[in-house]
């Protein structure tokens, strides 16, 4: 192992930077999934290509979202979707397994997407991150920061100007607090 990795590894081990030096494996590693459980996910295109800063792949992914929730697979209950990752506050439905739902919306919008846009090859990084919520207090802020990513990151200045984002606590037009 490189020094590079370890040292960035170390760095993650003490809180600092989870992302740099994080492989497949050690994503995995502890990972346990539980129905019904509620979800943040985090998935990330292949070398951050801001893949769906395009407008037509974003909502082939979201369609995909939506098929997810509709098979009842997963009941979504938050989702922004950014240039180049995917942030997705989800339940797991009765017989979900973590696993297979992200890998079912990687595979389904990958093929979706490269077929579309005339494309082949991956579109996501192999792994994500994920992190269960394990109290009920705590879905509506995560709710919150999942919402939040557009203005944070600077693409807009008022949430209802981003179009690739839902939660179920503001889906009838009335601004209602998470």
């Amino acid at each position: 192992m490189n020094s590079t990795l370890q040292h960035e590894r170390a760095r993650d081990a003490r809180g600092t930077d989870k992302e740099v030096g994080m492989s497949y494996d050690t994503l995995r590693r502890g990972r346990y999934s539980r129905a019904c459980q509620a979800y943040c996910i985090t998935a990330v295109t292949l070398r951050r290509r801001p893949v769906f800063a395009e407008f037509v792949a974003a909502r082939l992914l979201v369609r995909e979202l939506r098929r997810l929730h509709d098979d009842e697979a997963v009941r979504s209950l938050a989702w922004v979707v950014m240039p180049d990752h995917l942030h997705w506050l989800l339940q797991l439905g009765d017989e979900g397994v973590l696993g297979q739902v992200v890998k079912t919306l990687k595979g389904r919008s990958a093929v979706a997407i490269n077929r579309r846009l005339g494309r082949s090859g991956s579109v996501w990084q192999r792994a994500y991150f994920d992190r269960a919520i394990r109290r009920e207090a705590d879905i509506r802020p995560a709710a919150r920061y999942i919402v939040a990513n557009p203005l944070r990151a600077g693409l807009v200045g008022d949430i209802r100007c981003y179009p690739h984002w839902d939660c179920i606590w503001m889906t009838d037009g009335v601004s209602h607090p998470l």
